[in-house]
């Protein structure tokens, strides 16, 4: 049988910040009720903190107990591995996972490094677009008018975002419809698209066509439902019309 190793370990608030001083209820009252739901029984049991007895359990302890308090200074609680139950209590306690959680150092680590290979990867993909694809980028994302923007300046704030939000970066270059979006915003930029009735409606604004292209359901991305219909058997032919316009224009 593997011998079960104890360590020493240290818990934190999970609040940035901490007060400098915080007592953590340790005995079950109608204030702070401190109930642990027991799988194998199917029942309620009561948690109360005692060093001198051996269940972190009030069933389990018997009348001599003395309840100590538990204070954590400065955010952070350090349990020797002598204190098992104080261990215990802790890992049963209502309050694990929301007020307080355990340190584990090789799991942050883990985390910061996913963190940070995230970024470089962001970096690295930001670095390698063709300028084409950081125009669609940046009319997607921020909504520029890249006609008016220098392609430094077009590097430099895909380069910060792809930094700064490297999950939402790393989506937007693998999303299929990103040059199709792009386009979107190219034909409102340049006013071949225009809304119109509180953005309701989807009008052309070609020097032959001022109709409506489309009606917007209450509540649905504009550009999407747009993206949706120049998709459709329908709007290929649309989509065609527009490109041709857009080229005019530039």
């Amino acid at each position: 049988m593997k011998k079960n190793v104890l360590v020493n370990k240290t818990y934190k608030l999970t609040k940035d910040a901490a007060p400098l001083s915080f007592m953590l209820p340790t005995r079950n009252s109608r204030r702070y009720p401190l109930m642990y739901f027991d799988e194998s029984t199917g029942t309620n049991r009561a948690l109360r903190y005692a060093r001198n007895q051996k269940s972190p359990f009030e069933d389990e302890q018997d009348g001599n107990a003395i309840v100590e308090p538990i204070v954590f200074e400065d955010g952070f609680l350090s349990v020797p591995r002598t204190n098992q139950i104080l261990q215990e209590f802790l890992h049963y306690h209502p309050m694990n996972g929301s007020k307080f959680v355990e340190v584990n150092t090789e799991k942050d680590a883990k985390k910061e490094m996913d963190a940070l290979n995230s970024r470089v990867d962001a970096l690295i993909e930001a670095r390698q677009l063709d300028i084409d694809q950081v125009e669609a980028l940046a009319r997607v994302l921020f909504n520029t008018d890249t006609s008016r923007t220098t392609s430094a300046e077009l590097r430099r704030d895909i380069l910060i975002f792809a930094e700064q939000e490297p999950g939402m970066f790393l989506k937007a270059v693998k999303d299929p419809a990103l040059k199709l979006n792009s386009k979107i915003k190219e034909f409102f930029n340049h006013r071949v698209l225009i809304f119109k009735n509180n953005k309701k409606d989807v009008y052309f604004n070609t020097d032959k066509n001022k109709k409506r292209m489309l009606n917007l359901p209450f509540g649905e991305d504009p550009y999407y439902v747009i993206a949706s219909y120049l998709q459709s058997d329908e709007g290929i032919d649309v989509l065609k019309f527009l490109e041709k316009n857009l080229d005019n224009k530039k």
